[in-house]
């Protein structure tokens, strides 16, 4: 592990009508002892104009934000971003080509995924591999902070689903002493791995309850719409339409764990920004229930504000004007259920996240209670260390984690990946811990991220400044 300032290319890429220089420090191993040195790097990319002593939106050489997106999706292997198109022949800039053009310092590591094996078919990317490897990446950034351009101070993390969670989760466990063991096993560099602020989209988070929180939210909603991912033998992920209806033992399973719902949410002690317990009744009922809609309200209302034709949404109610009340289940019919029950934790070892709780020589194991008691395959169960290590919700509270300073973190009003539930829950947490948090559910956004990059780059300029 090093970093050599003169070990770089300048390269020009045009997207567009829009041009950029760079210069391209590629390939640096973030871990002296990787486990896969291919998804154990970093390329790290500052405009050139930097080095000619050019001011780009304010920043300099010293003082650009270092910006680091991951592009872990499902759990899987995420490689290392690069500056080109959003989509090949779409002649629109991606995230990192703007980010530079913005004048930020990006910093791209590859992080292992849950379904990477090295020769002898052990298993090398089972949580917490994923963020493992993130924080690592950020440990290199501040191991060569006085070498690396931009400020690295300032390192923003950014992520869409999976890798949501992971901007969340570093963002919440800055130097937690829970790391330290497998970030030793890996020849992590001997610094911190504490960030200045964290974009989160959408983030797939609090899996050990995230499957009550569905049911919660889709209770009563027993016809799923889906787009199900297969692997290829390659391993790349392809995805075919599946409709249908659950079976009486899902809609069972959907009753029981949304059941177990009020129980969790009480026992967090949550308040609103007023003050207010945020609470639920064993009917599902309460004030959280009130917050969850109240975020619901909020994305109508900037959508009617933006002269959004809501007439044809049955289950809002909108007085001259303005969103004041909806049906909430009406509402999780609207929006249509996804995930047959239980969501995450499959009674068959079957989802992304059975995957990803494998172990080094278990492909997949169960994380919640309720699911290895109704287990099909009679699978083990994950530890509970682990389980906790993916759920920023875990370190929150925690006096020995570093707590980003801000939080950006949006979640699509229309997502049904997971319950609106679960970022929400983060939200009221980390505000309760004085983190500074930017949240809101962008009306129509299914499950996605990036598409708002001015309003983030604009949250960065601000925060940054």
């Amino acid at each position: 592990m090093n970093f050599d300032k003169n070990a770089y290319t300048v390269e020009s890429l045009t997207v567009g009508v829009h041009t950029i220089r760079y210069r391209q420090f590629a390939d640096l191993l973030y871990a002296d002892l990787p486990a896969n040195a291919a998804y154990q790097r970093m390329h790290i990319y500052a405009p050139e104009g930097f080095y000619e002593g050019e001011s780009i939106n304010g920043y300099t050489l010293a003082t650009a934000p270092v910006f680091m997106p991951n592009q872990v999706g499902g759990y899987m292997p995420g490689e290392p971003a690069a500056p080109g198109e959003t989509q090949e022949g779409s002649g629109i800039p991606n995230t990192v080509f703007c980010a530079l053009e913005h004048g930020y310092v990006v910093a791209a590591p590859a992080i292992r995924g849950r379904v990477q094996q090295d020769e002898n078919k052990t298993y090398t990317g089972k949580a917490p591999a994923c963020i493992v490897d993130y924080k690592a990446a950020v440990r290199y950034l501040h191991a060569f902070a006085k070498d690396l351009p931009g400020d690295e101070e300032k390192i923003i993390t950014n992520g869409t689903s999976a890798g949501g969670a992971l901007s969340s989760l570093v963002g919440s466990s800055g130097n937690h002493p829970d790391y330290e063991p497998y970030l030793k096993a890996i020849g992590a560099a001997d610094a911190g791995d504490e960030i200045f602020a964290a974009s989160c989209y959408c983030p797939i988070i609090n899996l050990e309850h995230a499957d009550a929180a569905y049911e919660w939210q889709f209770l009563g909603v027993n016809e799923f719409r889906r787009m199900q991912m297969n692997l290829t033998e390659g391993g790349r992920p392809e995805f075919s339409a599946v409709d249908g209806d659950m079976t009486p033992e899902q809609v069972q399973t959907s009753k029981d764990e949304a059941a177990l719902f009020p129980e969790y949410v009480n026992s967090l002690g949550l308040k609103d920004e007023q003050g207010r317990a945020l609470t639920l009744a064993a009917d599902g009922t309460g004030t959280f229930l009130e917050y969850v809609k109240a975020i619901v309200l909020e994305s109508a209302q900037k959508a009617l504000d933006r002269k959004t034709d809501l007439s044809g949404e049955t289950w809002l109610t909108v007085e001259d004007g303005r969103a004041v009340g909806m049906d909430f289940p009406a509402y999780a019919r609207a929006i249509t259920r996804m995930k047959t029950a239980p969501a995450f934790d499959g009674l068959e070892l079957e989802t992304a996240e059975n995957d990803l709780f494998g172990s080094e020589n278990v492909n997949c194991r169960h994380f919640t209670k309720y699911s290895l008691e109704h287990s099909k395959k009679r699978g083990e169960m994950a530890p509970e260390q682990v389980v906790r290590m993916l759920n920023p919700m875990s370190y929150v509270d925690a006096a020995d984690a570093q707590k980003a300073k801000y939080f950006r973190i949006r979640h699509g009003e229309c997502d049904r990946d997971t319950s609106l539930a679960i970022s929400a829950m983060l939200v009221a947490k980390l505000r309760a811990q004085g983190c500074s948090v930017d949240y809101h559910a962008p009306w129509g956004v299914p499950h996605a991220g990036d598409y708002d990059l001015d309003e983030l780059f604009a949250w960065i300029d601000e925060i940054c400044r």
